[in-house]
């Protein structure tokens, strides 16, 4: 198919296709004549994920570019697939942010401890955690270890429903491609859940 039928069909304009081959986002099509490149139904399904990492999941190019050579190499286990999208998460969301005190890495390793969770000290997430205990100190609201421990407790639940989903797809490429979005999406999904419950657990007690 030619470019403006992949444009159509995946909602993406020719130019912003162009841009991604060059950034090495979408492989390049077929050339099929000398003005004439040719296009099939891998670059559209390409095109919707690179478009759900960036708009939805708010990537920069170059954390979706990682993410997504991650993806294509098939002799990466799934976990390492799995790390590359975590760390690319985190390195948008810590750019520019302060290095988080020793007192609030205590206070992560303590809520860490107390889920049971193993094997989490060089996990990016510790980092990302650091940082919003230190963020509420400073905002002079240093939250309480019950908080955080529910916190934890609801992201526990989340994490499950992340793993069952992917154990429920056979196809080995399939299961990986779930993760990585998966990982991606499930922030703003989490986001998204959160403010609608917000809003409903205000409206239950009148405050």
């Amino acid at each position: 198919m030619l470019i403006s039928q992949v444009s159509q069909l995946s909602g993406t304009p020719a130019a912003t296709i162009k841009y991604y081959v060059r950034a090495g986002l979408l492989h390049a099509g077929a050339r099929s004549g000398e003005n004439r490149t040719s296009y099939d139904e891998s670059h559209v399904e390409r095109l919707r994920l690179i478009r759900a990492l960036l708009e939805v999941g708010k990537l920069s190019v170059s954390s979706a570019t990682a993410v997504l050579a991650a993806l294509d190499d098939t002799s990466k286990p799934i976990a390492e697939t799995f790390e590359v999208a975590q760390n690319a998460l985190a390195r948008d969301a810590v750019a520019d942010v302060s290095e988080p005190s020793d007192e609030s890495f205590e206070r992560a390793d303590g809520v860490i401890d107390r889920a049971g969770w193993k094997d989490c000290r060089d996990n990016v997430g510790r980092r990302i955690l650091a940082q919003a205990i230190d963020g509420f100190a400073k905002a002079g609201h240093t939250m309480s270890d019950e908080y955080l421990d529910r916190y934890a407790a609801a992201a526990d639940i989340v994490a499950a429903a992340d793993l069952d989903a992917v154990g429920a797809i056979s196809d080995p490429s399939e299961r990986t491609e779930l993760m990585v979005v998966g990982t991606v999406l499930g922030d703003p999904l989490s986001i998204g859940l959160r403010r609608i419950a917000q809003a409903h657990r205000t409206s239950e007690r009148n405050l």
